[in-house]
């Protein structure tokens, strides 16, 4: 199963927190089937710009050089992002599931919002 990183999931991952369990670290130190949208670097810097979030100043570039497989934004993902029901206001979150349903991707994640989606889903 390829995998859609969630951004939080993302930042879980970097940080090696014990909330992934060790199973799922593992995978995603070791999966060549993981994916990191662009939509998840843009908005860990929007946030950081913006003091939403924390972190080094180099954190989105230490993401992006985390080894995960780059998914950059074609047409095909606007369109079904702007037809999503809403669900969720997040443009960022709601980016990554239209991404995941037309790459046909499981999405990770833990937002209870993001849920009510019919997207394959891999909660953690």
């Amino acid at each position: 199963m390829s995998l859609l990183l969630d951004t939080h999931i993302v930042l879980w991952g970097i940080t090696a927190d014990p909330t992934l369990g060790d199973e799922f670290l593992d995978r995603l130190r070791s999966d060549p089937d993981i994916f990191l949208s662009t939509v998840t670097v843009w908005e860990v810097t929007i946030k950081q710009t913006a003091g939403k979030l924390g972190g080094p100043s180099d954190l989105a570039e230490r993401i992006r050089d985390m080894g995960f497989r780059e998914l950059p934004v074609t047409h095909a993902h606007a369109m079904v992002a702007g037809r999503l029901p809403v669900h969720h206001r997040d443009p960022f979150d709601r980016m990554l599931v239209a991404q995941a349903t037309v790459e046909g991707l499981t999405l990770v994640t833990r937002d209870a919002d993001i849920q009510r989606y019919e997207v394959d889903l891999f909660v953690v």
